[in-house]
């Protein structure tokens, strides 16, 4: 092994440790993928979350100055191929070696932009977060999918940005306390909280409800080691949808919904069974 294939297991290791250290769901359905996939998304996951973290928790620091060196860094570990960064360092080796398009890299960046001043957004500028924060990660997960084959990845295009949809929204509704109080944001279009009631929260569901029905087409046509492991988190979506379902409107904005560790375990061994047995 050379000296940059070394750095390179460290990087790659480091986004491991971060998607480990962070989340517990995403952990359990990148370990359900193929061995050939696993990597490059762990890579896709920690840039995201390094990302992410910028704008929702480092409080105590210049977030704007501090996306701005973030933005130039991937770009940098983009065009010289190495970081000493080793997050950006693992993600710049999946963008290369996945052939990912920068459009998809500069739409992430440009949502999570908008979280350093939007408190509120309309349906277009709410539209644009959600293709930015969760269709276009999508898109680059469905890249590493469909190994460089252009004609699959136009196909399964549109479900994958469905599904990146669906999961983003959920968070919203899950998260819309936190968001709303610590963070003083509101994802949703032209919502009043103080009137969050039971026909806002069934219309954001039945929106939320059409692109899982859409997202689901996709899933069945996947190569079979990413189908189980996509199928695994789109699992865990749905039951945290229908728990939030299941509960009045003023219950969501005074506590954050989740799905018991042991319950996501339970929700792998299930899924398991009805993809072996192609119960999809």
């Amino acid at each position: 092994m050379n000296q940059k294939a070394l750095f390179d297991e460290v990087s790659i290791y480091c986004s491991r440790k971060t998607t480990h250290a962070y989340s517990t769901s995403f952990s359990m359905g990148i370990k359900t993928l193929g061995k050939r996939f696993r990597d490059p998304v762990y890579a896709i996951y920690g840039f995201v979350r390094f990302a992410d973290e910028i704008v929702d928790t480092f409080h105590d620091y210049d977030k704007t100055l501090l996306m701005e060196r973030f933005r130039a860094d991937t770009v940098n570990a983009i065009e010289d191929r190495i970081s000493l960064n080793p997050i950006l360092n693992s993600f710049q080796k999946a963008y290369h070696d996945y052939n990912f398009d920068w459009e998809l890299v500069d739409t992430f960046l440009k949502s999570m932009e908008m979280d350093l001043d939007n408190t509120a957004y309309d349906r277009g500028g709410y539209e644009t977060y959600i293709l930015g924060s969760a269709e276009v990660v999508g898109l680059m997960c469905l890249k590493v999918f469909t190994q460089g084959d252009t004609e699959e990845y136009q196909r399964l295009k549109p479900y994958a940005m469905r599904l990146g949809a669906a999961f983003q929204k959920i968070n919203f509704l899950r998260d819309i306390k936190a968001d709303y109080e610590s963070l003083g944001r509101a994802y949703f279009p032209e919502l009043d909280l103080s009137r969050f009631d039971e026909g806002t929260k069934t219309k954001i569901e039945k929106e939320i409800a059409e692109d899982f029905h859409e997202a689901y087409k996709g899933i069945l046509m996947l190569p079979k080691d990413a189908r189980f492991g996509v199928y695994v988190a789109y699992t865990y979506y749905i039951r945290l949808f229908q728990k939030i379902k299941s509960l009045p409107s003023n219950r969501i904005m005074q506590e954050r919904i989740r799905i018991p560790n042991q319950k996501k375990f339970a929700l792998v061994l299930k899924s398991y069974v009805q993809h072996n047995l192609n119960m999809l």
